[in-house]
């Protein structure tokens, strides 16, 4: 799923190519993808584009006098951009779940998925508008003191934490990731038991490590609209590295899988040495499961 560095990239991008410029029309190629009918978009078409903002993950294109529209691009929504051309771009067969047109090109909505999750919500008024927006506070307007006193409110883990998006915004699962290795910290360790000092290195880690890979993205697109988001990079340290070696320590790269997410971590770095019981292969293996870093060795 795109996250806060990936979608302030697209943001910089749109704004550059769309901002001012009017919206000659809306092509909708997957009627499950709009969530809303009110205003219809009829409405927005012929009105200029004033911004492109966040909120927590979603992106809201705002056409002034309360027009809006958002779009929550999920686990594998992605956008494409076509400058304008004599012939219209047809919208991505079987992928594609819209298309904008502007005067200066297309903006395509496309979810390479079987499991439609990706939405067009279209609101038309402030209330409705509030009424998406899951409550996470922006890390980057946070002092360390009201970062802390943001987590010590929860009682989730610091991954469980660090990725709901009704406590902090815009930060998922790769990137949770990367922050709890820089931090050195379990990630499920609970947040409410954080001391002071941990509060600080957290902090430090969740805004460099957000703040460095937005700037790496921001230097790999260079002018180019960004084709290819995904939440594996080969420079990650542990997100996305299972048994490769820390960059760190170079012991293997551990993972935990739940549901359909998962948690990447270095047992040498962030839990002691101890391997985390995986719920699922742990039961399976019973007493062969490895405790510690060394029994994989």
């Amino acid at each position: 799923m795109p996250e806060l560095p990936d979608l302030t990239i697209y943001i910089e991008h749109l704004e550059k190519r769309l901002k001012g410029r009017r919206l000659l029309g809306a092509r909708l190629a997957s009627p499950f993808a709009l969530r809303t009918v009110t205003p219809p978009i009829e409405e927005f078409v012929g009105r200029s584009l004033q911004g492109v903002t966040r909120l927590g993950k979603q992106l809201v294109f705002d056409f002034g006098e309360g027009y809006r529209v958002v779009l929550h691009l999920m686990i594998s929504g992605r956008l494409q951009w076509k400058d304008a051309d004599k012939v219209l771009p047809k919208v991505p067969a079987r992928i594609g779940l819209a298309a904008f047109d502007f005067e200066t090109g297309s903006l395509f909505f496309t979810e390479a998925s079987k499991k439609k999750r990706a939405s067009i919500r279209l609101v038309g008024d402030d209330q409705t508008l509030q009424a998406l927006n899951p409550g996470g506070l922006e890390v980057f307007e946070l002092t360390t003191d009201q970062f802390g006193e943001r987590l010590h409110a929860t009682h989730h883990t610091l991954k469980r934490s660090l990725t709901d998006q009704r406590v902090f915004a815009g930060i998922g699962n790769a990137y949770s990731d990367e922050i709890l290795h820089r931090a050195r910290m379990a990630p499920f360790k609970l947040a409410q038991t954080l001391s002071a000092n941990d509060v600080v290195t957290l902090h430090g880690a969740v805004v460099n490590v957000i703040g460095e890979w937005t700037t790496r993205l921001r230097e790999e697109s260079g002018e180019t609209f960004p084709g290819r988001v995904t939440a594996f990079h080969d420079a990650m340290a542990v997100h996305g590295r299972y048994r490769l070696p820390c960059p760190v320590c170079e012991a293997p790269v551990q993972r935990i899988q739940y549901v359909e997410n998962e948690a990447n971590y270095c047992a040498r770095c962030q839990t002691d040495g101890r391997v985390l019981a995986d719920r699922s292969l742990s039961r399976l293996l019973k007493d062969n499961w490895p405790k510690r870093i060394e029994e994989l060795e």
